[in-house]
């Protein structure tokens, strides 16, 4: 496995720290920041404390199985990374480094419209790799449908249509920090693509977005006319949101607070995730991100009902911390880290995680 000098880190302890040390001001207050006051993005990871595992013990934990399918494809654990832009803000080597350590991790990979380098680049640089594309609704849908072709033709297996952005939030701490996305960097995937609109403008008693804030459900119908790939929903935090996932052919969820960056007083992802479960599992995969940082974490969302969990700052830590072989330590110790509370917990298999592993502290 790399060792500390390649990865950057040894532990995920220390990820944390040693992203930042590599990271400029402008970027790190990018990652870093949530919207507002931040306090989603803090309940994100309170959600988690105000929660104790309840472990059988022994029980034969010789053998451990991690592995599980997202939408039919074979993965080495219950984790994907989330999609996030600008990668190459944190390594020259972009998202082409975190699609190369994915690919040999056999770990599943959604790469965001707004990335560093091309989706066409993305795939060349791990072909073999599983990965999904993460969709921005465009000002004109026609150049939504060429994003859609461009990925379906290049071997992505899933479009993640995020759906909690019609405005970027305010995020008070990226833009104290100078953000870089203020910047004219092109994207990757070309000028005519736009970043989702930074402020409403806001003239009196009005305020007026962008035209894309005009879509509603039947967007979700026109993409699934344009492509034969399965949507999946990113940025659903209710029952009565998931159920019209469901009513309009979604084929998965994602649990989702935006990692607390969009609307700040949303509930903590992991606060939503039972009532979405209840809702739509027989019918959908359901997936969750939002404050995931150990093995625990995994197993505490699992045993909620989520099919899998995304990583998002975690892997930009990684990223900033070592590039392709700081993704792949990533990779490698949080699932050591799942086997070890798998193994302490009782718990053989993923689909012996359930609700009666947890208690809930008041």
């Amino acid at each position: 496995m790399t060792t500390k000098s390649a990865a950057g880190f040894s532990t995920l302890s220390d990820l944390e720290q040693a992203a930042s040390r590599k990271t400029s001001r402008s970027a790190w207050g990018y990652v870093q920041g949530g919207a507002g006051e931040e306090s989603t993005m803090r309940a994100n990871r309170e959600a988690f404390h105000r929660r104790t595992l309840r472990p059988k013990v022994l029980v034969s934990v010789e053998d451990l199985e991690l592995g599980t399918t997202l939408l039919g494809t074979g993965v080495s654990a219950p984790f994907y990374i989330s999609p996030t832009a600008s990668q190459g803000l944190l390594h020259r080597n972009a998202e082409a480094a975190t699609a190369r350590a994915a690919s040999k991790a056999n770990i599943l990979a959604a790469f965001s419209t707004l990335s560093s380098i091309s989706l066409e680049a993305i795939a060349k640089a791990a072909p073999e790799g599983p990965r999904w594309f993460q969709l921005y609704l465009q000002p004109e849908f026609s150049n939504t449908k060429k994003l859609v072709e461009r990925a379906e033709k290049t071997g992505y297996r899933a479009i993640m249509l995020t759906v909690d952005m019609p405005v970027a939030g305010t995020r008070d701490r990226e833009t104290q920090a100078g953000s870089p996305l203020a910047s004219s960097i092109v994207l990757g995937n070309g000028r005519e693509v736009v970043r989702p609109l930074r402020n409403p403008t806001v003239d009196g008693g009005h305020a007026h977005i962008r035209e894309e804030a005009s879509n509603t459900w039947q967007v979700v119908d026109r993409l699934r006319e344009t492509t034969r790939l399965p949507l999946v929903l990113k940025g659903i935090l209710t029952k009565e949101d998931a159920r019209r996932a469901v009513e309009h052919g979604a084929k998965a969820v994602v649990v989702s607070n935006h990692g607390g960056r969009q609307l700040d007083g949303a509930p903590a992802s992991l606060d939503a995730l039972p009532e979405v479960v209840k809702e739509v599992r027989s019918q959908i995969e359901v997936y969750f991100d939002g404050g995931i940082r150990r093995g625990a974490d995994v197993i505490m969302a699992l045993a909620y009902g989520a099919k899998a969990v995304g990583l998002g700052r975690l892997v930009l830590w990684a990223l900033a911390a070592g590039g392709e072989a700081g993704v792949s330590k990533l990779l490698y110790l949080l699932k050591t880290d799942l086997a070890t509370v798998m193994a302490l917990t009782g718990r053989r298999t993923i689909s012996e995680i359930d609700e009666s592993l947890i208690n809930t502290v008041k």
